[in-house]
């Protein structure tokens, strides 16, 4: 089988080449517009990407795309992963459009084009009405991000792409090895509260929902779907933990030895009024000190960072109902968020001389 991964130098994309590779699945292909010798990898998936293909590309672009897709012997892929979007939070609706909407459809209208037999577009979880009910396929619609808003966009567009063999992955919070905004900006925070000896207190409380996936799940779950999946549907991606705010905090607390409190539903309410400038504050709090700890480490430059995006931190629930993917056979193989799946997150990281190795426990 050949598996063209679009995006496959991001997060998700690196372990999905890897998961294909060690298991001797498929002959992988890469199309990113980032080259592996800057996407910020580990030694190990600097390893895995020697045994796959990497092409070059902008898929923003729509010529470009076509060289993503384009063999040399003429044949086409059996299945493509679109993992390719733009995933920084707070961005203006000009650059959803053309990292998110255009990039997508690009990808599905050559897809279409040349009958690819089975087309993954992985959306997000965000997509849902943000309450306290868990979200089936079937819930309603509410996207509550700039990113999710253009996600949805894409989904309902790749329903009227005549002969495209779609499905639609929804994940949680994505996390794992090589996270970068996921939970590890909440890893960072709780070095940082570690680094100032205060106790850290955050906006709602324990009970905002933030489930979760990690990352091998999501790799074993996209090729289960390649292998399982029925065309046309829509699969959520969560794991068994129900994980919320403090689920995430307890094991950050626990991990960097700190204590934490919440500000409540009435103090986070009168701080809503004045977000912006409330989060903005506490960014600026939380970025020196960790940019301090680099300093004092020898980092010189990171791709990591302290910073979360006010559309984060409204109370906003992301909570999935994930029984429909079971129902096919998938089982996860890491159904809660432990402390040393996160403490290796941040062994990576130190590793590789981008975290402060003095901030870890």
């Amino acid at each position: 089988m050949k598996v063209l991964i679009l995006g496959g130098c991001g997060f998700i994309g690196r372990h999905f080449a890897h998961f294909l590779v060690s298991n001797d699945l498929a002959e992988v292909r890469v199309a990113d517009k980032v080259p592996p010798q800057i996407a910020w990898f580990n030694d190990f998936h600097k390893e895995v990407f020697t045994q796959v293909e990497f092409v070059s590309c902008n898929l923003i672009n729509a010529g470009s795309t076509a060289k993503a897709f384009e063999t040399d012997d003429g044949s086409e892929f059996d299945a493509v992963i679109n993992l390719a979007a733009e995933t920084k939070y707070g961005q203006t609706d000009e650059i959803y459009k053309e990292g998110i909407l255009n990039l997508s459809l690009n990808c599905a209208r050559e897809a279409a084009k040349r009958s690819i037999k089975i087309y993954i577009e992985v959306s997000t979880g965000q997509v849902y009405n943000s309450d306290k009910k868990a979200s089936n396929e079937d819930s309603k619609a509410s996207p509550w991000t700039g990113i999710a808003k253009y996600k949805l966009m894409v989904e309902e567009e790749l329903r009227s792409i005549e002969g495209l063999n779609y499905m639609i992955v929804r994940p949680a919070i994505v996390y794992g090895i090589a996270d970068k905004i996921g939970l590890t900006p909440r890893l960072i925070i709780g070095a940082v509260y570690k680094q100032l000896q205060e106790k850290m207190k955050l906006l709602w409380s324990k009970d905002l929902k933030m489930n979760t996936v990690y990352v091998h799940d999501v790799c074993r779950g996209l090729w289960h779907l390649v292998e399982k999946g029925e065309v046309g549907e829509v699969y959520n991606l969560v794991d068994k933990s129900d994980t919320t705010q403090g689920t995430i905090t307890d094991v950050v607390c626990r991990l960097f030895g700190i204590q934490h409190d919440y500000f409540g539903t009435l103090m986070s309410n009168f701080a809503r009024v004045n977000m912006t400038e409330i989060v903005e504050e506490s960014n600026e709090k939380h970025l020196a000190p960790w940019s301090d700890a680099c300093k004092e480490n020898g980092i010189e430059n990171t791709p990591l960072s302290p910073y979360l995006d006010q559309e984060l931190l409204y109370n906003k629930h992301l909570y999935l109902d994930g029984r429909k993917i079971e129902a096919t056979g998938f089982q996860y193989e890491h159904p809660h968020v432990s402390m040393d799946s996160l403490r290796a997150v941040l062994k990576d990281y130190v590793e590789m001389g981008i975290f402060p190795k003095n901030l870890v426990p």
